[in-house]
């Protein structure tokens, strides 16, 4: 075994050892299937691991991956209809958790589908969709995404005590939309762009890209935030682990696959383009602001 397969496998044993752990702390003060039963906040982890491993086993035999960002959403809006289905006296601080779930995962799982149905293929899967570990461990670490962001939305639904709406309910609903309006028109503006014949081969600089370099970004960061916020009253004992939703988010796109990746590519594309190198200069790489 190599030590790319090598890697994968310990990511696989990993990522599924932090999701249990994760699952556990969730379901501290969390209702379950019955008095002696498995948590929901448990069992919601649990099906969201099993969904993208049932996804991934025809998807490596065709190897593709076309349906790989789909499952994400879909796990997200399965798994919520399954946490809501199993919690009694559900107020609306669930509810509306639930549905800006819903909102979220529609609207960006069928941008991303539509994406790629059109591009034809994700380019980061060229050389792991056929090895089987190394592609298996990105549908884990989806999983393990799955759960990590959508805590506190879960933690929310499945807890045993609720709490009046109050003042942290209505500011983490505001932040949500604030973060949610960011993204979907940062999406839409960037297709349009691309759409567009005459800007073949050039960088968006218009909208709320004039604003900041990244802006779906900070407004999926924003979302997620405020659902953390809505979720602070309900929050006690391990259910504290549900903040690890924003934590994630924010490390993932600023640290990991998001930020560092695409601005790697952009220097290597546009990187002796003294425009680009102006707007490198002009424009923030995530928190917006006003253009100069």
């Amino acid at each position: 075994m190599n030590s790319a397969r090598r890697t994968a496998a310990i990511g696989i044993v990993i990522a599924l050892t932090v999701g249990a752990l994760v699952g556990w702390a969730g379901s501290d003060g969390g209702v379950r299937l019955d008095d002696d039963g498995l948590p929901v906040f448990a069992l919601c982890a649990i099906l969201a691991f099993g969904i993208n491993i049932a996804v991934f086993v025809p998807s490596y035999l065709a190897k593709t991956e076309h349906y790989f960002d789909l499952t994400g959403s879909i796990t997200y809006i399965t798994v919520t209809a399954v946490a809501l289905a199993l919690s009694p006296d559900l107020d609306v601080r669930a509810w509306l958790a639930a549905v800006l779930v819903w909102v979220w995962a529609a609207r960006l799982g069928s941008f991303l589908f539509r994406r790629i149905k059109s591009d034809g293929k994700d380019g980061r899967f060229d050389a792991i969709k056929v090895d089987v570990l190394r592609f298996g461990m990105t549908w884990v670490l989806q999983g393990l995404w799955v759960t990590f962001t959508a805590a506190a939305a879960w933690a929310i639904i499945t807890t045993a005590e609720r709490e009046p709406f109050g003042v942290l309910g209505i500011v983490g609903l505001v932040v949500w939309v604030i973060g949610f309006g960011f993204e979907a028109v940062a999406d839409q503006q960037k297709t349009t762009f691309k759409a567009d014949p005459a800007n073949q081969g050039r960088f968006i600089t218009t909208g709320l890209w004039a604003w900041s370099r990244h802006p779906n970004y900070f407004g999926e960061i924003t979302l997620w935030t405020g659902m953390a916020i809505m979720a602070l009253p309900i929050l006690a004992g391990w259910r504290w682990v549900a903040l690890i939703s924003p934590v994630f988010v924010t490390l993932l796109l600023t640290r990991i696959s998001g930020l560092p990746m695409l601005e790697r590519r952009g220097l290597k594309r546009w990187g002796d383009d003294p425009e680009y190198q102006a707007y490198l200069a002009s424009v923030p790489v995530l928190v917006p602001r006003p253009p100069r």
